[in-house]
């Protein structure tokens, strides 16, 4: 049974832990290197099956979270294939026999917990034209989009919204055919970053994604609180104050957290505030699974600031 699918990006990290940053034409030796899955939907996807078997009394079973992605058959695609494995994500491959390596990041993090990252995304990947399996479409709780892979997050997403299953949109940037993919969208989880043609800051972005037919509308940055917008209400929901080490899948993770806990049955105000403090959490630790190994409790936060 399928309680969650998450459609989108997936890579492989190379992360490197560093002092500082390098300079120009230098050369620096990391204090660390790991290797992970990574990538918007990925990542969330992970949390989400990670949160569904800690979770007291949480009806999220191994085998039940899919993720919709192009891994093909690299040997390099052997990580993905080996993490989403490890944590019982189901893998639909948009693209099984591309044989090209698949999208690398390389992700350096200093120890401030600041991030770079150089990554080729999923543009130089091809893949056909995306079919729904409908089947699988059926037994979903909720279904996360990130934008990659435009044409099956639109048809997944439409195949979600005829069978009112919920849609979530994880906002990271803009990106073609967004305009119709919001067409299927109940709930954008954006980032700062999001920016439509003709928005100049928050004020715009919400007032085009409601005017676009999204009932739910968060923003997020960073540390600052988290301003959402649902139904004729608005609200800030707190990011709690951790020490952070890195900030590296805090927003995957927080999109994650948020379908888990909207699946399992808690309101679009009551869901964020849970993700928020699970992300906030995660950036106690480095990398984007070390917090699983120390993980937060996830008996219920306090309510959001309504305003």
């Amino acid at each position: 049974m399928a309680s969650a699918i998450f459609i989108g990006l997936s890579t492989v990290d190379i992360v490197y832990e560093v002092d500082e940053f390098p300079a120009a034409n230098t050369k620096i030796c990391a204090l660390s290197q790991s290797v992970y899955a990574g990538g918007p939907a990925t990542n969330a996807a992970i949390a989400y099956a990670h949160l569904g078997r800690e979770a007291p009394g949480s009806e999220v079973k191994g085998g039940e979270v899919t993720l919709v992605t192009a891994v093909g058959r690299n040997a390099m695609a052997g990580v993905i294939r080996d993490e989403l494995a490890r944590y019982s994500v189901q893998l639909v491959d948009l693209n099984p026999d591309f044989d090209g390596a698949p999208a690398i990041s390389s992700v350096s993090v200093d120890k401030r917990g600041h991030r770079n990252v150089v990554s080729a995304n999923a543009v130089r990947i091809p893949v056909p034209t995306a079919r729904v399996d409908l089947d699988l479409m059926k037994q979903a709780r909720i279904l996360m989009v990130d934008g990659h892979y435009m044409q099956a997050c639109q048809a997944w997403a439409a195949a979600a919204r005829a069978s009112e299953t919920p849609v979530v949109l994880d906002g990271g940037s803009w990106k073609d055919g967004m305009d119709e993919l919001l067409k299927s969208v109940d709930t954008a989880i954006c980032s700062a970053d999001f920016r439509p043609p003709g928005c100049d800051g928050a004020d715009d972005v919400i007032r085009f994604l409601r005017d676009a037919g999204v009932g739910n509308i968060a923003i997020s940055n960073g540390a600052e609180p988290i301003r959402i917008v649902a139904a004729e209400s608005t609200a800030t929901v707190p990011v709690p104050e951790v020490q952070v080490v890195d900030t590296m899948g805090a927003g995957d993770i927080l999109h994650g957290a948020f379908c888990f806990f909207a699946a399992q049955g808690l309101g679009f105000v009551d869901a964020l505030t849970e993700a928020a403090r699970i992300a906030s959490a995660s950036c106690r630790y480095a990398g984007t699974r070390e917090w699983m190994q120390h993980p937060p409790s996830l008996s219920p936060a306090g309510p959001a600031e309504s305003r």
